[in-house]
């Protein structure tokens, strides 16, 4: 663990593994979500806006290539970065046929200076034949597989439309271990009708169920979803930056120092945001945590209890 950061974060986890800096690329394989399509709804959940969280490069035409390479330019001159990790981020990357994730994943891991690939996806788009062929990258790649979970309260998860259960998760972690793949899990902190207790009570199952790494997201309202449409009728209040900051650092004491925290607050672009306008600053939302953390002389796995 980075003592200095009081919690086992991703960018020292890279370092320590490859010896330099590695900068993940965003990439868009231009797939779709049985959240979306209409297999399990047309909605989506409650939160996601219309590119999926992702950056709508594909719908421009950029190849998988493309994407990559234009990424590198912004890396290299900003970080002097020469390896690199692409991230397939927008909707749900194993929601396809076995041939065309091997198509996705080979154009990617060709570029030069690739040395693995984050596949962020949902626990009930994967299957044994999937996950034999994404085990087949890990073993010459660093190889994540992500999760969105966000609570692991079941009546949270039907409110938000995720259209998968807590059990479905537990079912595609399961399949997962053992192959050699990483296995990080989305959180969202804020969703509505949890309180601190049931936060935590996320962060305590978490902690012992074979995950390698977390990412912790604040629930921000962007424009044109349905959380929006709540949120003007006065149906969602936001949390409060020093609410979000506390349960953040609450929610890192309870999880094992093993486990990578690959974020710790959400990003939001600034032309969707609606509120809380907070969510808009990052940086500062940043060093709010970790002087939480060095005020309170704690760090992550402080109260974590096998």
């Amino acid at each position: 663990m980075d003592k200095k950061k009081r919690y086992s974060d991703y960018n020292t986890y890279l370092r320590n593994l490859f010896g330099q800096r590695v900068q993940k690329i965003t990439v868009d394989a231009g797939l779709s979500c049985p959240n979306r399509d209409g297999v399990l709804s047309r909605a989506g959940c409650i939160y996601c806006n219309a590119k999926g969280s992702g950056s709508g490069l594909f719908a421009k035409g950029l190849s998988i290539k493309e994407q990559i390479e234009s990424g590198k330019i912004g890396m290299i001159k900003k970080y002097k970065a020469k390896k690199f990790l692409a991230y397939f981020q927008s909707y749900s990357n194993t929601y396809t046929t076995c041939a065309h994730m091997k198509q996705l994943y080979d154009e990617a891991l060709a570029c030069e200076g690739m040395v693995g690939m984050a596949i962020g996806t949902r626990p009930d788009c994967v299957d044994a034949e999937k996950l034999d062929l994404i085990e087949s990258y890990a073993r010459d790649y660093l190889v994540w597989l992500e999760y969105g979970l966000q609570s692991v309260h079941d009546a949270t998860l039907k409110f938000i439309n995720r259209g998968h259960t807590y059990k479905d998760f537990c079912d595609a972690v399961q399949l997962t271990r053992g192959r050699g793949i990483n296995i990080c899990t989305h959180v969202i902190l804020g969703l509505p009708g949890e309180d601190k207790n049931m936060m935590l009570e996320t962060a305590k199952i978490l902690a012992d169920s074979g995950i390698n790494g977390v990412k912790i997201h604040l629930l921000y309202v962007i424009k044109g979803t349905e959380l929006d449409n709540l949120w003007q009728k006065g149906g969602y209040t936001p949390m409060e930056q020093k609410e979000y900051v506390e349960t953040v650092c609450d929610f890192l004491e309870l999880l094992p120092d093993q486990i990578i925290i690959q974020r710790i607050t959400g990003d939001p672009h600034s032309d969707e945001l609606r509120a809380p306008m907070w969510a808009g600053r990052y940086r500062e939302t940043f060093n709010m945590i970790q002087h939480t953390l060095e005020q309170r002389d704690s760090f992550q796995g402080m109260k974590y209890n096998p």
